[in-house]
C-alpha cells in the first residue's frame, strides 16, 4: 500500500482545503476549512462563479451574513465529496467575544440545517482563546459540535478537554516555524525532525495526556510542513492534511509505523492538570511561542475575512 493508505489504518485522514474538486482523489473522511483556504479557493477560476452566485442570491443581506452564506455554500459542496464532517470557522474577529462566537456558530449551523445537513456533520471552528473555549462549552451543551483551532499549547488543550469540546486542532507546522525562526543559524534540521520536531512533540504530549486520562475530545494534528511530521504522528485520532502533502504520501510506499498508541499512553505516569481563567491566561502568556502564534493566527484569519468581504462588496455593487 502507499503511505496514505497505510496511514489510514491508524488515523482518520482529513482534507485541509477549500478545493472540493481536488480532494476527492484522496478519499478523506472529513474536511477542514478556514478563512485563508476559502479566500484562496474563491479566487480560483473554477470557484469564482460559486462565489458570485451566492453573493447575488443574498446581496441585500448584511455583509457578515453573506460571508456565512459563502462559507456554508463551500461546506455543502465539500459534504458532497466527503462522507463525514466539514469544519467551518467563525469569524476570527470575535475570538475574544463568547456571546458573538455563539451567535455566529448558531447561525452557521442553522444555515446547514436549512440545507438539509444535520449538525452531526458540521464542526464549528473557534480559536482556542479563553472566550472561544467558553463559547464551545456552551455550544456543545446545545448539540453543536466544535473544533478548537489555533491551539499551540498544553494549557489550551487541557482547557478544551475540561470543556468537553468534540475536537481540537493542535498545530504542528506553525510551532516548527516559530522554533526554527528563533534558533536562526543554530537550527539543526536533522536533529529537530520526526519525533524530535517541536510541533510533533506538542501534539504527541496532548494525545498521550488525553488518552491516559480518558478524555473523549478528539485530537487532530494540523498545519503540516512536510510528510515527516505527518508520519511521526501516525496513530493520532485524526490528521488534517493539504492535498499537496496527501499527493506525496500517495506517491510513496515506504512502511508507515504507528507512532501514537492509546495503550502506551494509558501506561504512562502522568499528573492531571486543570486551569481556571487566571491560570489559563498566565500559562498561555508564559509560553512565548503559543501566545505569539495564537495572536498571529487570529490576525491572519481576520485579515483574510476582510479580503473576502472586499470581494463580496465588489460583487454586490
Amino acid at each position: 500500500m502507499n503511505q496514505l493508505d497505510q496511514l489510514k489504518q491508524y488515523t482518520t485522514v482529513v482534507a485541509d482545503t477549500g478545493n472540493f474538486r481536488q480532494m476527492a482523489q484522496y478519499a478523506p473522511r472529513d474536511a477542514t476549512t478556514n478563512p485563508s483556504l476559502i479566500l484562496k479557493a474563491v479566487q480560483h477560476a473554477d470557484y469564482a462563479p460559486l462565489l458570485a452566485e451566492t453573493v447575488q442570491a443574498h446581496r441585500a443581506e448584511p455583509l457578515a451574513a453573506i460571508v456565512d452564506e459563502v462559507l456554508v455554500r463551500f461546506g455543502l459542496r465539500i459534504l458532497q465529496v466527503v462522507p463525514g464532517r466539514v469544519s467551518t470557522e467563525v469569524d476570527a474577529r470575535v475570538s475574544f467575544d463568547s456571546a458573538a462566537s455563539i451567535a455566529r456558530a448558531r447561525r452557521l449551523v442553522a444555515l446547514y440545517e436549512r440545507a438539509g445537513i444535520g449538525r452531526e456533520r458540521v464542526l464549528i471552528k473557534l480559536a482556542s482563546t479563553w472566550e472561544g473555549i467558553r463559547a464551545a462549552e456552551q455550544l456543545e451543551r446545545e448539540g453543536i459540535h466544535c473544533n478548537l483551532t489555533l491551539l499551540f499549547s498544553f494549557v489550551q488543550a487541557v482547557a478544551c478537554g475540561d470543556a468537553k469540546v468534540t475536537l481540537i486542532s493542535p498545530f504542528v507546522g506553525r510551532i516548527y516555524d516559530w522554533h526554527k525562526k528563533q534558533a536562526g543559524a543554530a537550527w539543526n534540521e536533522v536533529a529537530n525532525a520526526g519525533a524530535n520536531d517541536p510541533g510533533v512533540q506538542s501534539v504527541a504530549r496532548i494525545y498521550r495526556y488525553y488518552k491516559h486520562f480518558g478524555i473523549a475530545t478528539e485530537v487532530m494534528g494540523a498545519s503540516f510542513r512536510n510528510v515527516e511530521q505527518i508520519l511521526a504522528l501516525a496513530g493520532c485520532d485524526l490528521l488534517t492534511i493539504s492535498p499537496e502533502l496527501m499527493a506525496q504520501l500517495q506517491a510513496a510506499d515506504a512502511p508507515v509505523a504507528r507512532a501514537l498508541d492509546p495503550a502506551q499512553a494509558k501506561a504512562l505516569v502522568l499528573q492531571p492538570a486543570h486551569f481556571d481563567e487566571p491560570a489559563f491566561r498566565y500559562g498561555l502568556n508564559d509560553d512565548a511561542m503559543a501566545s505569539d502564534k495564537l495572536s498571529e493566527g487570529i490576525r491572519v484569519f481576520a485579515a483574510d475575512v476582510l479580503k473576502l468581504e472586499k470581494l463580496i462588496e465588489e460583487l454586490r455593487r
